[in-house]
């Protein structure tokens, strides 16, 4: 008799969705034959959840659970292949539960948490829902006294967020919940991938400086042609490459620019600090896009979110400071494939 490994176990248990029990029982009366291990299952009902390796889980819904005292949050984002079963209440239940016990136990990854009894319950629901169904990922953050915690999920539930900020008080973590969540809308929002543009790899910048420019030069060809007023092409995309001597030039050149103007030496100082500003502005629009705490904060477009952050934190006679955030948008990242039903009909006819 062929001995059944935990390998086979877990292989049968991915391409069905069968409690793992059954998978090795199964399997053990197969003498480790997959195929045949397969078809007992279906025989019995047991795997009409089966998966198939061409179908792709790229819909779902978000979960949340925060903490009555703001001391926890986790965020979870399971998918299913259909949006029609993603209004199930049976999946939207399935959801809950697993936010519930992800919260609750804190499993180390995805693996850890199919691991565990509640895995089997998940599988058992799939098994009953009849759609390929899985949890991709899930968060959550924790507070002490000093820190704020906040969450926020859209009214679609397909976007959740937490976030916290480091406080110099308890007063003032308390005060900043409210702020945070307005922070955790704008997130939703304005999809940052990373806190700060310090988190940005010097090549990704590199990249994106290069690939940038080419598009704003071609628009202005499109614009050349309209007889439109042109974009400005900047020379960078990230404060992380306005170093010391990069803004020591942009002041030299700003007030290069101004005498050549004529404009008196005596007002330089009331113009060089704003249009170093705008020069700033201009060269930082991969952070305003991407980094959380250097984007336009959308309640006050005039404010970084960390300005904002800061300004609502000394209004309550303290300070706060974003520590960290956790975004997950369902499908996220997803590449689904397009239906072809000629080429399904043609396969079943063969």
């Amino acid at each position: 008799m062929a001995a059944v490994t935990a390998a086979m176990v877990k292989e049968l248990r991915s391409a069905t969705d069968a409690p793992m029990m059954d998978c090795k029982k199964v399997l053990v009366e197969a003498d480790g034959d997959m195929a045949k291990a397969t078809e007992l299952l279906k025989e019995r009902g047991i795997a009409k959840a089966a998966k198939k390796a061409d179908r792709v889980a790229a819909e779902g819904l978000a979960g949340i659970v925060i903490a009555d005292d703001f001391s926890k949050a986790t965020v979870v984002e399971v998918n299913s292949e259909t949006d029609f079963v993603a209004q199930n209440e049976g999946f939207q239940n399935l959801v809950k539960d697993t936010a519930q016990e992800v919260y609750a136990s804190q499993p180390a990854d995805v693996a850890a948490l199919m691991a565990s009894p509640f895995g089997t319950t998940f599988t058992d629901t799939v098994t009953k829902i009849g759609e390929k169904i899985e949890v991709r990922r899930f968060g959550t953050l924790t507070a002490d006294a000093t820190t704020a915690l906040n969450g926020y999920i859209h009214s679609n539930n397909r976007i959740a967020v937490v976030i916290t900020a480091k406080c110099d008080s308890e007063k003032t973590a308390e005060g900043m919940r409210a702020v945070l969540k307005q922070v955790a809308m704008h997130t939703s929002a304005m999809k940052p991938t990373t806190l700060s543009y310090k988190d940005f790899d010097a090549a990704y910048v590199a990249s994106e400086t290069v690939g940038r420019i080419e598009v704003i030069k071609k628009d202005n060809e499109e614009l050349a042609r309209l007889k439109k007023p042109l974009k400005n092409v900047p020379q960078y995309i990230s404060m992380s490459q306005l170093t010391e001597d990069v803004l020591a030039q942009a002041e030299t050149d700003i007030k290069a620019d101004l005498a050549a103007q004529g404009k008196p030496e005596k007002i330089w100082d009331k113009i060089v600090p704003g249009s170093l500003a705008r020069f700033i502005s201009d060269n930082t629009t991969l952070d305003k896009e991407q980094a959380l705490l250097d984007q336009n904060y959308v309640l006050d477009e005039k404010l970084t979110v960390a300005q904002a952050v800061e300004k609502a934190a000394k209004e309550l006679g303290g300070t706060a400071e974003i520590t960290e955030f956790i975004r997950l948008e369902v499908g996220e990242g997803i590449e689904k494939a397009e239906d072809d039903f000629a080429a399904e009909v043609a396969a079943q006819m063969g």
